[in-house]
């Protein structure tokens, strides 16, 4: 038993590695579902990742939620969608310029973030408890990004792969949820001045507190449970959009506003 367990360990640092020099190189990997096969191995490797970060003195400020649409989840065989973490570092301003090569293969997505102004500790929680713990929303466009050449993922790689965060934008006028209907808002964003993706909050597992009660709940009783100040990306509200250098993203969304994504030639 001992044997399997020192194994497995092996084959999740032997992934994290695989994953990280992908990301120091900027050259997209294999696969590495000859390392990882479940959820748990996933996230096992994410957390290799996450605390390498944090050892290096990168800041944690949030978490954003990937695999909300239904038709992801049916192609991936599941009933839940999976986390990853944001890190200070990846966050860009509204339309200020992005650094395109810091990515591999970036792709663009619009979402809800909301902005915790509590501790959402404990659980299990409700929406009604996230509300409470949610001091405001702003529009964000995500960057998904993947280590892994050619988007070639399964569950398993994605989680492992920090769930292909890669870099997210936050609009910057803040909107209470009172009064707001983020199951009916509807997202527009443009390339370039041209229609690229559209969609609405029931997109995002039929609203996107859902997605929030969800990841509340998965992380209440860990070390990573959402903390004041924690910024959480829903899930997409439309199609992901695959970015070249050069282009200018703008996001908006019903009663949030909007929120531009600029990225370097």
């Amino acid at each position: 038993m001992h044997d399997e367990w020192s194994q497995a360990v092996d084959a999740h640092a032997q992934a994290a590695d695989r994953l990280a020099e992908a990301a120091r190189t900027g050259k997209p990997c294999a696969p590495i579902r000859d390392l990882v096969s479940t959820q748990a191995d996933g996230y096992a490797v994410q957390e290799i990742h996450t605390r390498r970060a944090l050892g290096a003195g990168r800041r944690l400020v949030g978490r954003k939620i990937g695999v909300t649409n239904r038709v992801l989840q049916e192609r991936f065989g599941i009933d839940q969608p999976d986390f990853g973490m944001l890190l200070a570092d990846t966050s860009y301003c509204d339309g200020l310029p992005i650094p395109y090569e810091r990515f591999l293969q970036p792709r663009a997505e619009a979402e809800v973030a909301l902005v915790l102004g509590a501790d959402l500790t404990g659980g299990p929680f409700t929406v009604a408890d996230v509300i409470r713990a949610v001091d405001f929303a702003l529009p964000a466009i995500e960057i998904a990004d993947s280590r892994i050449a050619d988007w070639d993922i399964t569950l398993a790689d994605t989680i492992a792969d920090n769930a292909s965060a890669g870099a997210f934008v936050l609009g910057g006028t803040p909107v209470p949820l009172s009064g707001l209907d983020l199951r009916a808002a509807g997202m527009t964003m443009t390339r370039g001045g041209t229609e690229v993706s559209t969609g609405s909050g029931e997109l995002c597992l039929g609203h996107p507190l859902n997605a929030a009660v969800w990841l509340a709940t998965r992380l209440g009783r860990t070390e990573f449970a959402l903390r004041a100040g924690d910024v959480v990306l829903t899930g997409a509200l439309g199609p992901i959009v695959p970015v070249e250098p050069g282009d200018v993203f703008e996001a908006s969304i019903e009663g949030l506003g909007s929120v531009r994504a600029v990225f370097g030639k």
